[in-house]
């Protein structure tokens, strides 16, 4: 491509997507995003647009569950792990970001701003939207602009500083695309920038959206209750503790339901239909990355006495080796849900110096999470700790309720950045404490279509 118009993605690509869009349709409320394409139009009707973004929703990358190579959670066995799966996953699983196998599996740049492109468009052309009702229109522009806060979030938390852990006003991060201009050359912005048009776009899909909760085969799209869920995260991201806790409470007044594992016939909680889905878009532990290794023998060994979870998500083939019973099918998809929220809740009240409403808030997690036997020992002790034991108690809690649902990586991002070793056939690969590799770098194969973007690599 010539350098005057080099471009972060095809252009030609985006056009055509836009102009000829195959307008999809769902084939079945019970297979979850099942698709297929019915004709190419020109998006005009309402109909049309929801078509688009359906098709946008589908292939909305799963990136948050690649996240899981990198942390503390899982082990890869020599005796199990394929050829095919060192050359795809190795060099990820060992932090090596900057001369890894051409293989590796790579992180969906291009995926996140195609995205972005198509909601910049909805946004843009709203006001020509035909055949549609006025609050079906403000629903789908709240949802594309829930899209692209979303996305733009989680780039940033891919391939930028940790907020926490930087001058967000100074460090450079990804690029800012709020206009469907397929001619534009963008360059990296600020941490805070990026953040600040996040809660903003957060803000204009509050506006618009009018669902509350969708029923359980269309909860793969944005609602009201995911708008705070969202602003919840990114609040707690930024250490805005106030801010996270009111969002997060919102979104327990709005959604308190919880899977009950103290009970028989529970549904898994990061399942699409659980009672505890609010937004089910992400897929969790993808069938692909589950049978790479094993979950490490030290974060088994971290869950408490009593603690349902360990056997729920986990099943013992021996005493030292465990397989994960969470993801790997099409069912598992959360990318909200309410647990998540009252742990967002608990951490930002205990933050605050609030120990008692924190304490509240996890009750309802304990309850129905351990053993019945356990529960007021727990909280028992729970009363007993100082605010830093209590906060790392939480955090503890929400490695081991979120697990291996693509929050670990970011959680280790934002809060100690810990030392992590991992061995494989004898060799010992280290990530030490607050490693410049808790922020990867931007993809090179963005760099090659934009060069700016290597500016302060």
């Amino acid at each position: 491509m010539a350098n005057d118009t080099i471009k972060m993605w095809n252009n030609k690509f985006l056009t055509r997507f836009i102009l000829l869009f195959p307008l999809i349709t769902l084939l079945s409320c019970d297979k979850f995003l099942d698709i297929q394409p019915t004709g190419k139009v020109i998006a005009k009707t309402g109909e049309e647009y929801r078509a688009l973004l359906t098709g946008v929703y589908n292939n909305f990358p799963d990136d948050r569950s690649l996240t899981v190579m990198r942390t503390d959670e899982l082990t890869l066995d020599p005796a199990t792990t394929t050829n095919e799966d060192l050359n795809s996953y190795f060099d990820i699983w060992r932090w090596n970001d900057i001369t890894p196998d051409e293989n590796t599996a790579s992180y969906s740049w291009r995926r996140f701003y195609h995205t972005i492109y198509i909601a910049n468009y909805i946004i843009e052309h709203q006001s020509e939207i035909t055949e549609a009702k006025a609050d079906e229109v403000h629903q789908m522009v709240g949802e594309a602009y829930m899209l692209r806060a979303y996305s733009h979030f989680i780039l940033a938390n891919l391939f930028g500083e940790p907020y926490t852990h930087c001058n967000p006003a100074t460090s450079l991060t990804v690029p800012l695309s709020v206009a469907a201009d397929v001619d534009a050359v963008l360059s990296r912005s600020t941490l805070e920038s990026v953040y600040q048009q996040v809660l903003s776009d957060i803000d204009s899909a509050k506006q618009n959206l009018n669902v509350t909760t969708w029923e359980a085969s269309l909860n793969y799209r944005f609602s009201l209750v995911s708008a705070d869920a969202l602003r919840a995260r990114v609040c707690l991201y930024m250490g805005r503790w106030q801010e996270a806790l009111a969002a997060a409470k919102a979104v327990i007044e709005a959604h308190p339901d919880l899977e009950d594992l103290t009970q028989t016939g529970y549904t898994m909680p990061d399942n699409y239909k659980s009672v505890e889905a609010i937004t089910s878009l992400e897929q969790v532990m993808k069938s692909a990355y589950k049978g790479v290794g094993n979950p490490t023998l030290a974060f088994i060994n971290s869950f408490r006495t009593g603690d349902l979870r360990k056997n729920r998500f986990f099943k013992a083939q021996t005493s030292r080796v465990y397989t994960l019973l969470k993801g790997g099918d099409q069912l598992c998809r959360s990318t909200f849900r309410s647990a998540e929220a009252y742990l967002t809740a608990a951490e930002s009240a205990a933050r605050l110096g609030d120990a008692s409403e924190a304490i509240q808030l996890l009750t309802p997690l304990v309850q129905h999470r351990y053993l019945a036997a356990m529960q007021s020992r727990v909280l028992t002790e729970v009363s007993a700790m100082n605010q830093d034991e209590l906060i790392d108690f939480i955090l503890s809690e929400r490695a081991h309720e979120l697990c291996y649902e693509g929050h670990r990586w970011f959680d280790l991002r934002r809060t100690t950045q810990p030392r992590i070793e991992k061995t494989y056939n004898d060799v010992t690969y280290v990530l030490e404490e607050h490693d410049s590799r808790y922020t990867m770098p931007i993809p090179t194969s963005a760099i090659s279509a934009n060069p700016g973007l290597a500016t302060e690599q």
